[in-house]
């Protein structure tokens, strides 16, 4: 098994033991984290196929969640604080950049809306985008052998950028009503 088939493995199973109350948010960003960097894999720099650019959303969504909550850490001084803030914003930045090459790369076969949140930082901002295409579903599983899909064989993003927002408008994707999320209980969940 390569390494990204073993990250994507150790990934659903992450997800399995956060759904069933073993792990806390923390933790499973954390533990994901870890992992990641304890097999030495760093995004591509080329994205020219889904499979990349899943890869990469992943690894910058997971390095993004993890400095955001290293920043958080009582501990820092202020300097530190916002060094690991700006290299979360960096991180959330090329996640968006992925996000918009996997959307070009499947011709935008998605939907996407907003989606009901607790928080007020991403009320009316974060936006939920669904794969569904059955044959981009497939190709991803071809790759990956276990790709992190949810149980209803979707693959789900995040994002509140704004240039991601306006391709999927121009691309009459992004629904403007606001949806319970199919991740509700992981997004309005504090870390």
């Amino acid at each position: 098994m390569n390494k990204f088939n073993k990250f994507f493995k150790h990934r659903q199973s992450l997800l399995i033991q956060y759904k069933m109350g073993d792990m806390t948010k923390n933790e499973f960003i954390e533990e994901n984290y870890r992992y990641m960097e304890s097999l030495g894999i760093k995004p591509f720099t080329r994205i020219d196929n889904i499979k990349k650019a899943i890869y990469n959303y992943h690894y910058y969504n997971v390095s993004a969640k993890y400095w955001q909550w290293i920043a958080r850490d009582p501990k820092n001084s202020e300097k530190e604080r916002q060094a690991y803030i700006a290299e979360s914003l960096n991180y959330y930045y090329k996640k968006d950049n992925a996000t918009l090459s996997l959307l070009r790369l499947i011709d935008f076969k998605a939907e996407a809306y907003y989606v009901r949140v607790k928080s007020h930082k991403l009320k009316d901002k974060l936006i939920e985008i669904v794969i569904k295409d059955p044959d981009i579903l497939l190709e991803i599983n071809a790759f990956y052998s276990v790709s992190g899909l949810n149980e209803n064989d979707y693959l789900i993003l995040h994002t509140k950028s704004t240039f991601v927002a306006n391709a999927l408008k121009a691309n009459g994707i992004l629904s403007e009503d606001k949806r319970k999320s199919l991740t509700d209980t992981y997004i309005n969940q504090k870390y």
